[in-house]
């Protein structure tokens, strides 16, 4: 609802301008009616309007005086229309030189207001889209420095926008908010998913309003993630007398009332300063993957998770090589028994959380490594997402001998599929295929089933080919798509984001700002041109 204030000596004119129209049908509350411009310029100090009507001639304070003193002190962005009894053309062209958007003669006619308040309806919802486009190209552009800097690709321009648009102080650490609920076939699809991934966002904003541009959305890597960035800093828990522990629980909680689904916090180590974020970003990535080994809960925090008190830092290494090596070796019996060993040992030594926690953290560490070594291009951010993807298995417990020896086994073969080289055959018809289908619900995933290949090294042998993600690779061509689009047809804006594949048309839009550096209606308008 539009909040009106009537200005007007006359307690006559004040009531028939109240029944005059009705003024909820057209989107409106009298929100204030008050008898002169001082009182006026009183309300306006601490409340907010967007519509003022009021009478020329009135004491104290009359309505051009009134009018001046708003231009002139910027008290409030309300439009204004004056009203008068006075046909007089010197007043007119007062209030028009003061933006007065309209000047009716006493008394009103029901049409002349209903009018008045269409037109600025009109002017408002004009006001709220170009406001709405400007503020998704500064979030599009942040994004755009943010995830620079979190990649750790980013030079001094990416940082001092980064520190000039957000509240920054005291230690920084990445965090990453996602749903814990599982996807199972029939379940949600990828539109449900972005469509919940966007409600989450909303929710984060909600929840930290002063903060809110400090949540990002698609900053990881991982091609099936819904997840949302957060950049946080420690002075946002101590600002409430909290901890940060306290302050990422009671965060989830409000979360979790808000979409009415489970969320879950990954937080990465502190860092000193933002332009170390990427460091805290690689920690985050790195408790993500190994989260599946340990309980389930819904905060995981880095130095809670990793750093174990040196009384209890004991690595069974012999075990620990052993198995490395049959993992390197792909020899499937060897695996099993290296395994069932490393827990006996463990398990001998005194069964302690923080003690199976080291191991399993030094072992999966180790596995990185391993693949790295395999080939220089490998990125170890596609290695802890295979990790992460193969860490769950429902029927068997988070950290129980025989979870790590199923994983160590997937482990195994997917250090053979990084040694064997993809066909140049294979690339071009997957390259062929997201061509024909790119509006098509297409992922890696089922891309690595169609191919009969790992879906993370299918990632890997794809960005290192492209020079691009596979998820980049898949949006620049939906991009390029609806801008040609845009240029060569009359079609609607959210009709051509469907049809390259986006349901979700707020998301399309942001991504089209990000790629193209504008809104797809100013792109269309700057190119017809």
């Amino acid at each position: 609802m539009l909040r009106v204030m009537l200005v007007d000596d006359e307690p006559f004119i004040l009531q028939g301008l109240q029944i005059l129209v009705n003024w909820e049908e057209e989107g409106y509350e009298i929100v204030a009616a008050v008898s002169n411009g001082k009182e006026a310029l009183d309300f306006l100090k601490n409340n907010e309007v967007d519509l003022i009507i009021s009478d020329i001639q009135m004491p104290v304070m009359n309505g051009l005086e009134l009018l001046e003193t708003i231009q002139k002190e910027g008290i409030s962005k309300a439009r204004f229309a004056i009203l008068t009894g006075y046909d007089d053309f010197s007043y007119a062209q007062r209030a028009i030189k003061n933006n007065s958007m309209d000047y009716i003669l006493k008394p009103v006619q029901k049409s002349d207001m209903l009018s008045l308040l269409r037109n600025v309806s009109n002017l408002d919802r004009v006001s709220r889209k170009e406001e709405d486009d400007r503020q998704k190209m500064e979030d599009a552009y942040l994004a755009r420095n943010v995830i620079a800097l979190v990649k750790g690709k980013f030079d001094d321009n990416n940082l001092e926008y980064v520190k000039n648009h957000m509240q920054l102080a005291g230690k920084i650490r990445y965090v990453d908010i996602e749903s814990t609920f599982e996807r199972r076939e029939g379940d949600e699809d990828d539109y449900d998913m972005r469509v919940f991934q966007h409600q989450l966002h909303n929710a984060c904003r909600d929840v930290q309003k002063e903060n809110k541009n400090h949540f990002i959305f698609d900053v990881s890597y991982d091609e099936t993630s819904y997840d949302i960035g957060f950049i946080y800093c420690d002075n946002m828990a101590t600002r409430v007398d909290m901890s940060d522990e306290e302050f990422f629980e009671s965060m989830v909680k409000k979360l979790e009332a808000i979409v009415l689904k489970p969320v879950r916090m990954i937080c990465g180590k502190k860092v000193n300063d933002v332009s170390q974020i990427a460091k805290s970003y690689s920690s985050c990535r790195m408790l993500n993957s190994i989260k599946g080994f340990h309980s389930e809960r819904s905060v995981y925090i880095y130095e809670d998770e990793v750093q174990i008190e040196q009384k209890a830092a004991y690595i069974c290494k012999k075990s620990l090589d052993e198995c490395i090596a049959a993992i390197d070796k792909n020899e499937k019996e060897q695996i099993e028994k290296s395994v069932e060993k490393l827990y006996e040992e463990i398990y001998n030594v005194g069964e302690n959380y923080n003690l199976v926690n080291l191991n399993i953290n030094y072992l999966l560490f180790q596995l990185i490594h391993l693949a790295s070594e395999q080939d220089d291009n490998v990125n170890q951010e596609e290695v802890i997402q295979y990790i992460s993807e193969n860490s769950f298995e429902d029927s068997l417990s988070r950290g129980s001998s025989q979870h790590l020896k199923n994983f160590a086994l997937q482990y195994a073969d997917y250090l053979m599929s990084l040694r064997k080289n993809v066909s140049r055959g294979i690339l071009s018809s997957i390259e062929k295929e997201i061509s024909e289908h790119y509006a098509e619900n297409i992922s890696l995933r089922n891309l690595g089933e169609k191919y009969y290949m790992n879906s993370s090294y299918l990632g890997q042998v794809f960005r290192k080919k492209y020079n691009v993600s596979f998820k980049d690779y898949l949006t620049n061509i939906r991009i390029n798509e609806a801008a040609k689009q845009l240029i060569m047809t009359d079609k609607k804006i959210n009709q051509i984001s469907e049809e390259v594949g986006y349901m979700d048309c707020d998301y399309f839009i942001r991504k089209f700002i990000e790629i193209k550096g504008c809104t797809p209606s100013k792109y269309r308008k700057n190119n017809t041109q």
